[in-house]
């Protein structure tokens, strides 16, 4: 989007801060079902612009191209992940959390398109069908020095990473698409967590 834009109840008390990088309408429908109010902002919002909602949460979306080359980006996420409110990110978005927190990504050699991809939930051991469309991925060796990041998901085709999160703060992200309409729906607890970590958020704020 070209301009910013809010959709859902304006009464809720979630408020979620998204930055557009081409969302999927069914992304926000995800969010608005749950009881979230959404603004989303373009790609080139200032972090004063987002932080001007008086978000409870931040979605950063999925989207196409490179994303080592969105320095400026990377370096207003990284900010976004030094406060205390909850970030949530998909796809590009994912890969964009992931430069923040000091990771690396890299061009894979064949990239991830379509639906039925297995993916593995390393906090339950349970496989999750899911739809898939990326060309880029996190660089595992740049883990090895990382003891903040944590791995929470993988490919089980070719153990790729698919989600990580942040061990000092309520910031996760997932490679694939959790929103999957049409596709399977077995993801979409992602949301429900990303609504939890706002509650947290929104209690201890008001303690």
């Amino acid at each position: 989007t070209e301009k910013a834009y809010a959709l859902g109840d304006k009464d809720s008390k979630y408020r979620v801060s998204v930055l557009d990088f081409g969302i999927k309408k069914s992304i926000l429908k995800c969010l608005i079902d749950r009881g979230v109010f959404v603004k989303v902002f373009p790609m080139t919002a200032s972090l004063d612009e987002i932080y001007s909602f008086e978000p409870t949460g931040i979605f950063l979306s999925n989207g196409p191209g490179d994303p080592s080359v969105m320095s400026s980006v990377i370096s207003m996420i990284r900010e976004m992940l030094n406060s205390s409110i909850p970030v949530f990110g998909i796809c590009l978005g994912h890969q964009l959390m992931a430069l923040a927190g000091g990771l690396k990504t890299f061009k894979m050699h064949t990239g991830h398109r379509g639906i039925n991809h297995p993916i593995i939930n390393l906090k339950n051991n349970k496989c999750e069908v899911t739809s898939q469309n990326h060309g880029f991925s996190i660089d595992e060796n740049s883990l090895l020095n990382n003891k903040n990041i944590e791995i929470t998901h993988r490919n089980l085709n070719d153990n790729s990473i698919e989600g990580v999160r942040f061990l000092d703060r309520r910031c996760f992200s997932v490679q694939y698409h959790p929103e999957s309409s049409p596709g399977p729906h077995d993801s979409r607890y992602l949301f429900d967590i990303f609504v939890d970590n706002m509650d947290f958020y929104i209690n201890e704020i008001h303690v």
